[in-house]
């Protein structure tokens, strides 16, 4: 974890998890236009200028409130943080990786999303950074459990769940929509410097 020039980061080992900055705005909208992303997420291939607004005045201003929260003692309660997947080898930005509350789930619903542009599909990025989020909001917030949701054809999804540790709980219906729901306890993850 880093706040180089105010900018939190958490560093893996191939990737950077970065909040959300201006300049992601082009890259966001080019990776919710990619079929694979779209398919899965249409809600969130919205046109620049509605981008541009959310990351001004909503994502980044949620994420201060959030990091902001974690340094006055960790308890998030409903905050929102967003965060870019940044290809350690070009700076590129290549997905994102958030948690926020889903309302569709029982309490404690906090969830872990994410998406990753299909040029870099099956190389780990996206287990490194669930597992790195998961890993941030266990050892900083009052976060105990996490949640992770995943339609049940998207096959690509649900295996960087399982990969990530979570375990199956059930299928759920979101919108008339079938998923397979996975969740995360903090007690079962495996933090550095434990045995």
């Amino acid at each position: 974890m880093n706040t180089k020039n105010d900018i939190f980061t958490i560093d893996c080992k191939d990737i950077l998890l970065r909040e959300y900055l201006i300049e992601d705005v082009e890259a966001l909208c080019a990776l919710t236009r990619q079929p694979e992303i779209k398919t899965f997420l249409p809600d969130w291939d919205v046109p620049l200028e509605q981008r541009v607004d959310w990351i001004n005045n909503y994502e980044t201003v949620d994420n201060q409130r959030f990091l902001h929260a974690v340094a006055a003692g960790g308890h998030v309660g409903d905050m929102m943080l967003r965060l870019g997947i940044i290809l350690k080898e070009t700076g590129e930005f290549i997905g994102w990786c958030n948690t926020g509350i889903k309302e569709e789930l029982p309490e404690p619903n906090r969830e872990i999303m994410y998406a990753i542009s299909n040029q870099h599909t099956n190389k780990g990025y996206t287990t490194q950074a669930v597992h790195a989020l998961a890993q941030y909001l266990f050892t900083h917030t009052d976060i105990i459990m996490l949640n992770a949701v995943a339609l049940t054809h998207n096959h690509s999804s649900n295996k960087v769940i399982q990969k990530s540790g979570f375990d199956y709980v059930d299928q759920i219906e979101i919108e008339g929509q079938k998923y397979n729901h996975y969740k995360l306890n903090k007690a079962a993850f495996h933090l550095p410097g434990e045995n």
